[in-house]
């Protein structure tokens, strides 16, 4: 009699529970959301594309029924990771230039390759590869900006990942467009036609000041309006850009561009190394989102971006990797998060400045609102997208464990990535990608590097 009680019971309770379509436990869960929870044997339960609750594992179990459960108890799952500026389909040209100046990669090697070799196929297959880079390494949205973006952006989609997809305006004939005009007009459809897309928002991405007219960059700003989508774009990267454009405008990039109110919408703006207050104040007063790309910023000897000044001032700062053809070489946002840490820590000569909490905002909810997506992305509480990875602790570097976050910046590497879920879709499972093939894409991108070898020989 007690036994039947006690399955009448149970049967009771499991008629009670709610059902999900997915369970993801691990040994940590980091939630990132305004109290910054960090539960231990916790767990995320999913449904359909959104996070149904995030709680203790105990408590998640006895709440939802699923008939998936993905269990890491050597494991800290948390948001995934947001690559806040990329240049995806570059990574075709990764290391075709390296050493070298800014202004000399681009106009040396860079723009010649591009003319030589971009094309809507080139673009494809180079994001296809940076897809793979990127979801293998924990990675679920970046922000990119590059040339035939609709082909970029269909890649991503293919892939499953998440893109803010910036279609380059840039004042010379581009691999896509003779003229600025052309680009705005290819910029236009390509808004249109992803505009209501569940992974891709489409983007405007006026190159830089530099390397536009403010015709163009009025234009562009216009544009992005019109759409109600962001506006991308470079800014301040290196000090001959930032006395360069001071010389001929009377003013810094930023406030020059605040003048042509290119900052009065939804604006992102990578690298910001030559901010000085004055234009850390304009940037904030506009909400422009700042991305911090430490690698490429060291590799290029461009400088030292304010970033701990920045985050005093509650600007948005995120974390980028660049393109990888020279800047960077990788999409490896683990990686980025050790080095503005150390950086921002060797240049302050204080060991407390970016400290390993703020190092993990900056990848994850610090970005996503840094690229305006924080409503949907960036933390885990019930509502939001389901974009989550998870990430081993069972190796040698990973034990033993005293804090989590100082484990995820200082000890943690890309390659301890297990678990990858976007939108409510695996894409990786245990460091094994579910809808990509690595073979096909490998073979394409060697392909290319014969192509590109062979278009730069003399």
């Amino acid at each position: 009699m007690l036994r039947i009680c006690i399955s009448a019971l149970l049967l009771a309770a499991a008629l009670r529970a709610e059902s999900a379509d997915a369970i993801w436990s691990a040994r940590y869960v980091v939630t990132e959301d305004s109290s910054r929870r960090l539960i231990e044997n916790g767990a995320v339960a999913i449904r359909g594309r959104q996070i149904a609750a995030v709680g203790p594992a105990s408590e998640i179990n006895r709440r939802f029924t699923s008939a998936v459960h993905l269990d890491r108890p050597n494991a800290i799952l948390l948001p995934g990771l947001v690559n806040a500026h990329a240049h995806a389909a570059m990574s075709l040209f990764r290391g075709i230039a390296d050493d070298m100046r800014l202004q000399d990669w681009l106009e040396k090697f860079i723009f010649p390759a591009e003319a030589r070799n971009v094309t809507p196929d080139f673009v494809f297959w180079g994001t296809r590869l940076a897809c793979l880079e990127m979801m293998l390494s924990g990675t679920t949205t970046f922000v990119d900006m590059y040339y035939f973006e609709d082909r970029a952006a269909d890649a991503v989609k293919l892939s499953g990942l998440r893109g803010v997809m910036g279609e380059t305006i840039i004042g010379f004939p581009s691999p896509d467009a003779r003229s600025p005009a052309e680009a705005l007009a290819f910029s236009d459809r390509f808004l249109t036609r992803f505009d209501s897309d569940p992974l891709i928002t489409p983007a405007v991405a006026p190159h830089a000041l530099y390397t536009n007219s403010p015709a163009s960059l009025a234009a562009a700003r216009a544009l992005a309006n019109r759409h109600h989508k962001p506006l991308v774009i470079h800014l301040s990267e290196t000090k001959k850009e930032n006395l360069d454009m001071q010389a001929k405008y009377g003013l810094s990039p930023a406030r020059f561009l605040d003048s042509l109110g290119l900052w009065s919408g939804w604006s992102i703006a990578a690298h910001g190394v030559w901010l000085d207050a004055a234009d850390r104040a304009v940037l904030k007063a506009r909400n422009v989102g700042i991305a911090h790309c430490p690698s490429s910023n060291m590799k290029l000897a461009s400088g030292v971006a304010p970033v701990t000044a920045m985050l005093a001032e509650n600007l948005n700062v995120a974390l980028g990797t660049d393109g990888p053809a020279g800047s960077n070489n990788d999409f490896d946002l683990m990686e980025e998060m050790n080095l503005a840490a150390d950086l921002q820590k060797v240049s302050t000569g204080d060991p407390r400045s970016l400290n390993a909490h703020q190092a993990v905002d900056m990848a994850t909810i610090g970005g996503a609102r840094a690229i305006g997506l924080d409503k949907s992305i960036g933390s885990l509480e019930p509502g939001k997208l389901a974009d989550i990875i998870t990430i081993r602790i069972d190796q040698p570097h990973a034990v033993p464990l005293y804090d989590v976050y100082s484990q995820l910046v200082y000890a943690l590497k890309a390659s301890d990535v297990e678990d990858v879920m976007v939108n409510g879709q695996t894409l990786v499972r245990s460091g094994r990608p579910t809808l990509l093939d690595p073979a096909e894409i490998l073979a394409h991108a060697r392909d290319y590097q014969r192509r590109v070898s062979h278009s730069l020989a003399p």
